[in-house]
């Protein structure tokens, strides 16, 4: 993917040992993406999802437009 070190983390909320993402949000300034792998999966594949997407995707999470009834 990129020679450059990749800072995994994933959110405070996953510390109950259920199905996680991680992102490596350091990449976002300097490449313009964000990766997001399977927590439980470290070896597996990386997805690279544009600044703009992840943002996006984000404020929709805060402002509720994926919550369920």
């Amino acid at each position: 993917m990129t020679t450059e070190s990749l800072r995994w983390f994933k959110s405070s909320y996953s510390s109950n040992g259920g199905d996680c993402v991680e992102v490596a949000a350091n990449l976002a300034a300097t490449r313009g993406i964000v990766p997001v792998r399977d927590s439980k999966v470290v070896d597996g594949p990386v997805v690279e999802v544009p600044v703009t997407a992840f943002a996006a995707f984000v404020a929709g999470v805060q402002g509720g437009t994926f919550d369920t009834v």
